[in-house]
């Protein structure tokens, strides 16, 4: 297959742009100030200070701080000479910007404070901290009119507001859209009329990061439908926002798509106030947390309690000599706050009526679903509740054998039949892939042949992995729903609950999929597409669509929402678009939320949750893109410095999807010659993709071990914590908490691990550097196996030949301690090799990788064996060193009957040639 070349920029977005620009404006006319008049250097200062500001002022016309005004300024004190001046203004600008302190109160910063009326009038803007955003208006107006509307929003602000917002105007449909690709402080978009199409303003370097909006054409649309689909496509880019349509169409000539496409729609008569109260309102409905606000309300009532919980209002913790120290550390509010009351103005979350229930209605629309579901015992919970309510015994489902463990108990507790699918290997850094989609289809495929399909009931996939792999949801999706058309999805996205906050993962999550696919699948194209392709099928050929009269959008997602966004630890979501939920799950997904749920939720988790909501919709856009930043940057720094490349490799895409996978080429997302490559095309098309936050470091070449690397040097020496290590790489994740000198630490303290290797290995005689020599090749070349899913044991399967295993009666088999026996690992290939068949009567799971390599009822192979002899991990969940492998007795197998309902049906006459 021919690859293209990934398109590339010398930065990796334009917010690292700006604050590369912004810091080399300030250098430059720092330096001109204090060059000699009529010098060579003066010369060489002012043109870079004339290119920067040419520049900038391209780049900052899609921003409304600093703004057009502000770098006019820049412009005539250049103009006039007034070198110190321009200097100041620079520096302080630079200040502000980077430090975000203009969004406090951007009216006030700068140059123009003497403008304020009173000593007193400027103290009373300084002391009030306020949450700013910026209103993108669309608009072909001129500047006069531009300056109009600006005063007239302006004076209608007061010093109480809660919130102020600038106006940022944006001429045409390229420009806007770009504007809101660019610009994290936009809330909310007013677009007035029809805008000309084509951008006037597009430089040439800032075309390298405009490409998702350049790479489309709709100018061919009527200038009359251009307003209304600009609504469409903010949903898409920016769903969050808040959108408003000022138009003088007359209502009864209004399509329903537009009125329903926007937050509100005005007409150019009415009172701009009206405008302006409606953007402000917006904001506050996104900002109200009910949960959260009415725990916080409750805190302050005075209370007797009389009722379970000693601990609640921190009586039994202030009055107390001996742990007083407990309660001056969480302080009074934690204790306050901490109740077992679900009435007073809190709700129960079992059966929410009140805040709760808002609470999770407002999640629910943050994140895309139908319905949201709080989960107060983590993930491996919500898996749980989910598995129970969607899978009843001899149900199949088709699941990832690298998925959390928590999926697999939840096999156990439902008694549904595992049909296991085997991510692909990457046995150079001891770790697994992800499942691809043509091994999902054979295994589908190999079960309709069986006459099981209509047995087969959910598709388990985790998205992304812990090493940060992404399905193409979409893609996974289509195809699977071609051959079955009710398949339930259950996505894993324990480690993507920021996806749908960025435009590019955000269509690889499963809610944005779900929402995508339903509305496809009822249009009127796609039914036409459809007959079309049905006609040129060949007579007994599968269809690569689904059928629209058959196909039901079933989709469910559980969220970490504690692993990467604002939340107490074990806060979790359950995210649900499911068209069948209300006619045929929601009693059972109660019962099941009822059976894990408890019933003394944690509320100080619950409102992390709430607020941890709040944060996503109103800054997840900006901090999710710095995330990503600081992951690129650290990608950078160890690539480009040479005392860490000696000894860390960062794995890129090329390294972690083969080439089948990657249909657009994509190989790394930074190489040191060439730049940045844009990943847009690649997060669109290929069928695996890398999330950039989860930065896999190969440590191959220092002779250190993952496990040795993590506690010696990173935990003991520089405090740094990590979640996962493999034989040779360490897993390293920037989330929204992550700052600019976090990753400047973590560079550092690798650093410094790298000179510390340089002394120690000059410090060696010739046998220590032979075994040194002997443990880098050992880490870097000598790669243990990796197994695949063996097979269930005849007694264990659900059809003799057929994918699909009884795990649950495996499991409670070995609950009679007579049923199994360890067999000591050293024993194992040898007992194997004389002919007898050693079955699993337990999970065994490694840590890392931490999912298991056997599971009870499956039969034991030399590969598995050769792994857990080369695992050098201190922690096997499910294997006793002193004792063995736990498995079943001879006797136990002989005497075990798998059960005979299934088997009896007329499904004989296949089996062998389906073995």
């Amino acid at each position: 297959m021919m690859q293209k070349k990934s398109k590339s920029a010398p930065y990796y977005n334009i917010g690292q742009l700006r604050v590369e620009y912004w810091n080399k404006l300030k250098i430059e006319t720092s330096d001109l100030r204090r060059c000699h008049k009529g010098s060579t250097n003066e010369k060489v200062h002012k043109q870079n200070v004339r290119d920067l500001l040419k520049e900038l002022k391209g780049v900052e016309g899609f921003f409304a701080f600093p703004g057009k005004e502000r770098i006019q300024k820049f412009e005539n004190a250049f103009i006039s000479n007034e070198y110190a001046s321009l200097a100041h203004m620079v520096a302080e600008t630079t200040r502000q910007l980077l430090g975000d302190s203009y969004k406090s109160n951007p009216d006030f910063i700068g140059f123009d404070e003497q403008s304020m009326d009173s000593a007193e009038e400027h103290e009373q803007y300084h002391s009030i901290r306020k949450n700013h955003f910026e209103v993108l208006f669309v608009d072909n107006i001129t500047t006069e009119d531009e300056q109009k509307l600006k005063h007239s929003l302006r004076t209608l602000r007061s010093p109480g507001d809660k919130f102020t917002y600038d106006v940022l105007i944006q001429r045409s449909f390229q420009d806007a859209m770009i504007a809101l690709l660019f610009n994290h402080n936009i809330q909310a978009v007013v677009i007035r009329y029809a805008p000309p199409y084509y951008s006037k303003q597009i430089t040439p370097v800032i075309k390298p990061y405009a490409e998702e909006v350049l790479k489309h054409d709709f100018s061919s649309k009527s200038e009359t439908d251009l307003g209304p689909f600009m609504g469409e496509l903010i949903k898409q880019f920016r769903p969050e926002l808040d959108t408003y349509y000022v138009t003088d169409t007359a209502l009864g000539h209004l399509k329903g798509s537009t009125i329903k496409g926007f937050n509100r729609i005005f007409y150019q008569t009415e009172d701009i106030q009206e405008l302006h109260l409606t953007i402000i309102r917006g904001i506050a409905e996104r900002y109200n947390t009910p949960f959260f606000s009415a725990l916080v309300e409750y805190s302050q009532k005075p209370t007797g309690v009389f009722h379970a919980m000693p601990i609640s209002r921190g009586n039994s913790v202030f009055k107390s000599r001996w742990i007083h120290d407990f309660g001056d550390f969480y302080g009074r509010n934690m204790f306050l706050a901490e109740t077992s009351a679900t009435t007073g103005g809190l709700d129960s979350l079992l059966q929410p009526t009140g805040p709760l229930k808002k609470a999770q209605e407002m999640a629910r629309d943050a994140y895309g679903s139908l319905y949201t579901y709080f989960v107060t015992n983590g993930t491996s919970t919500a898996n749980k509740i989910v598995m129970q309510a969607l899978v009843k015994p001899e149900d199949v489902v088709l699941i990832d054998r690298d998925c959390h463990k928590s999926h697999h108990y939840g096999l156990v507790l439902s008694g549904a039949y595992p049909v296991y699918l085997d991510s692909y290997p990457i046995e150079e850094y001891s770790m697994y892939g992800a499942v691809p989609l043509e091994q999902i289809k054979a295994k589908l495929l190999k079960l309709k042949e069986a006459e099981r399909l209509d047995k087969v009931k959910m598709l388990l996939l985790t998205n992304c992995t812990f090493d940060g792999l992404v399905y193409n949801v979409e893609r996974v999706m289509e195809e699977v729903l071609a051959i079955k058309p009710d398949m339930i999805f259950l996505w894993d996205e324990a480690w993507y609950g920021f996806a749908g906050f960025a435009h590019n993962y955000r269509q690889r999550t499963g809610m944005f999929t779900a929402n995508k696919l339903y509305k496809k699948y009822n249009s009127a194209n796609y039914r036409r597409r459809y007959n079309e392709h049905i006609r040129g099928l060949k007579n007994g050929e599968q269809s690569s669509l689904p059928d629209p009269d058959k196909v039901r959008i079933r989709v469910y997602s559980t969220q970490s929402t504690h692993k990467t966004l604002s939340s107490f630890r074990q806060g979790s979501m359950i995210h649900i678009w499911d068209e069948d939920f209300r006619r045929k799950t929601e009693n059972m997904f109660l019962e099941a939320y009822m059976t894990h749920t408890s019933t003394s939720p944690n509320y100080q988790m619950l409102a992390s949750l709430d607020v941890g909501r709040r944060q996503v919709q109103l800054e997840g856009f900006e901090l999710v893109e710095k995330s990503i930043e600081m992951a690129m940057v650290f990608r950078a720094k160890v690539n480009d410095m040479p005392q860490l490349s000696k000894y860390f490799d960062v794995l890129t895409v090329h390294d972690f999807i083969p080439d089948k996978f990657r249909q657009t080429g994509l190989k790394e997302y930074y190489s040191k010659n060439e730049g940045w490559n844009r990943m847009e095309e690649a997060w669109e098309k290929d069928e695996f993709v890398l999330d950039p936050t989860k930065i896999t470091l190969f440590i191959g070449k220092t002779g250190v071990d993952g496990d040795t690397f993590k506690n010696k040097f990173l935990m003991d020496k520089f405090n740094i914590q990590i979640n996962k290590t493999s034989r040779n790489t360490v897993l390293f994740m920037t989330n929204i908490g992550t700052t600019r000198g976090s990753v400047t630490y973590l560079i550092n303290a690798l650093l410094k691990i790298a000179d510390a290797l340089d002394e120690e290995f000059k410090a060696l005689n010739d046998k220590e550097k032979e075994i040194r020599d002997k443990r880098i090749h050992s880490l870097t070349k000598e790669v243990p196996p990796l197994p695949d899913f063996s097979y269930f044991h005849p007694t264990f399967q659900a059809v003799p030949g057929v994918p699909g295993g009884h795990l649950r009666e495996a499991y409670f088999m070995a609950y009679n301690e007579h049923n199994y026996e360890y067999v000591p690992l050293e024993d194992c290939l040898s007992i194997m090799d004389a002919g007898r068949t050693l079955v699993a009567s337990t999970f065994v799971i490694p840590y890392p990788p931490g999912f298991p390599v056997l599971v009870p009822g499956q039969v034991v192979s030399d590969q598995i064996i050769n792994f857990m002899t080369a695992l050098d991990v201190s922690e096997i969940h499910g294997y006793r060193s002193d004792l063995g492998l736990r498995v079943f007795t001879e006797k136990a197998l002989n005497n075990e009957k798998p059960r005979t309902p299934i088997a009896k049906r007329p499904i004989e006459k296949k089996k062998k040639q389906l073995i």
